[in-house]
């Protein structure tokens, strides 16, 4: 059994550990309402270029633009969107298992391009093909910060060099649950559940294929951007969530070290006790 001294020791390197992990946590919970609010102010403009681009979709076809054009056979890529920090819990992993299912599952051609150290990491030790490395959006990302991703995928697409291009990202739905979703970013595919009738919403100005030019680079940038506000928002939830548990478990801990610790200074009084009683009746 350990001496009264090495307990009072983990007593107080737990201790410590507690108040970081508590801070984290406090951190972690002013960072998630910003992140929070970002998210969910941006996905009405999201759903509002799909409404938008299944109402071209319905005018024009694949080929007035390169982006809608859809392609047999070819390579195809993955964006994997991971946290470049841990101390998240589970999140990095469930999106980097979700991809690993997808890339197990793919008989073709496939490449990934990471974002994230989390992800770049994983890839890298399971030797799947890395197209591009990109670091992370940081705590608050903003539109031009994923512009040169969105060109680069952009580019790539119209040069032919892939035949597909998907997302694959955390999607924030509460504090408490943060699902990996696999996403078809190019070819550009409308949503179907748009509200109102296709082709009869808009009047386009000067003509529907101007206004699909100009749209398309901005609608593939706009995925890009809501997927990383997803992640930051699905990042300061899942940490919140984690240090929350280990200052609990750390509480936890620092009651049975103490229980512990009391147990062996009564263990050592009776001793003392006894040697005591004992060495008196000798004489």
């Amino acid at each position: 059994m350990a001496s009264q001294r090495e307990i009072r020791r983990r007593i107080t390197s737990v201790r410590n550990i507690k108040q970081i992990t508590r801070a984290m946590q406090f951190v972690a919970a002013s960072k998630l309402k910003r992140a929070q609010d970002a998210t969910l102010a941006s996905r009405p403009y999201a759903a509002k270029i799909d409404e938008v681009l299944a109402d071209l979709a319905a005018v024009l076809g694949a080929d007035d633009h390169p982006l809608l054009a859809k392609r047999e056979g070819g390579a195809r890529l993955l964006v994997l969107l991971t946290s470049d920090r841990g101390l998240a819990g589970s999140l990095s992993t469930n999106v980097i298992r979700r991809a690993s299912e997808e890339i197990t599952a793919e008989s073709g051609e496939l490449k990934v391009v990471t974002v994230g150290r989390k992800g770049h990491s994983a890839m890298r030790r399971a030797h799947v093909p890395i197209a591009a490395t990109f670091d992370g959006f940081g705590e608050r990302p903003t539109f031009s910060s994923v512009i040169p991703l969105a060109r680069l995928l952009t580019d790539d697409f119209i040069a032919g060099t892939y035949s597909s291009i998907d997302l694959i990202y955390p999607h924030f739905v509460s504090t408490l649950v943060q699902r990996p979703v696999i996403e078809r970013l190019l070819p550009v595919e409308p949503a179907e559940d748009t509200e109102g009738i296709p082709g009869n919403q808009f009047i386009f100005e000067p003509n529907p294929a101007e206004v699909l030019r100009q749209l398309l680079p901005r609608y593939v940038a706009t995925r890009v951007y809501q997927a990383a506000l997803e992640l930051t928002a699905s990042f300061y939830s899942a940490q919140m969530v984690a240090m929350k548990n280990a200052t609990e478990n750390a509480q936890e801990l620092i009651e049975d070290l103490t229980l512990t610790y009391n147990k062996v200074r009564q263990a050592n009084i009776t001793r003392e006790m006894i040697e005591i009683a004992t060495g008196a009746s000798a004489f």
